[in-house]
């Protein structure tokens, strides 16, 4: 029963991810508005119902598989350990997928987290939606810190800041793969990238563009 189960599971995942893909080919061949449920169902070779099943709506099947990395912060400060503090807790998560080429921070060699992306930065309405998430994100971890520290709008000025520098930090890659530097030639400074934007989080920006 249990290897029954198993491969059961294997399948929807299967069906899940063919689904996905022929929708984000679709999306940036002929553009987002212009891809109708039907047509992605016919690609995956599956029934329009079961695409409905799998993702509630066509804005799910772009954003339902990573929507949860807008939460990574939330996640790496809910999850640090004792006597780490915030920053130092979504830096060394940060750090971490840098160095395991995560795909949601935009250096993974494969490139579907970017043809995804491609297709959210030519869609307003998906655009709208990223911005969206994204502030969810920075209101959870907001939420997190102001129940730990009390004080709901320095809470709001961290979180707000941390997500923000983890926002540039990804945009900056893409930026650079998009110029025509390999995957390799970014990932190669990256880490120092971060580090040094986590630095000026964590020690303020007092000395920073002092006006000469």
């Amino acid at each position: 029963m249990a290897e029954a189960m198993g491969l059961r599971e294997r399948k929807k995942q299967q069906t899940a991810l063919r689904i996905y893909r022929s929708a984000i080919a679709l999306f940036l061949e002929k553009g987002f508005d212009a891809v109708s449920v039907q047509e992605i169902a016919d690609a995956a070779e599956v029934s329009k119902m079961t695409v409905f099943n799998y993702y509630g709506t066509k804005e799910d099947l772009v954003f339902r598989p990573m929507e949860e990395h807008f939460s990574d912060a939330a996640r790496a400060v809910r999850d640090r350990a004792p006597g780490e503090s915030a920053v130092a807790a979504v830096r060394r998560q940060f750090l971490e997928m840098i160095e395991t080429r995560d795909p949601s921070v935009g250096l993974n060699v494969e490139p579907f987290a970017r043809r995804i992306r491609a297709v959210i930065m030519k869609t307003p309405v998906l655009r709208e939606r990223a911005y969206v998430a994204s502030e969810r994100g920075a209101r959870e971890l907001a939420d997190l810190l102001t129940e730990e520290t009390g004080d709901a709008t320095l809470a709001l000025i961290a979180a707000t800041t941390l997500t923000s520098a983890r926002t540039a930090l990804v945009e900056e890659h893409h930026r650079r793969i998009d110029a025509g530097e390999s995957v390799d030639q970014v990932a190669g400074d990256a880490a120092a990238r971060a580090r040094h934007a986590f630095a000026l989080v964590e020690h303020g920006l007092g000395g920073y563009a002092v006006a000469r």
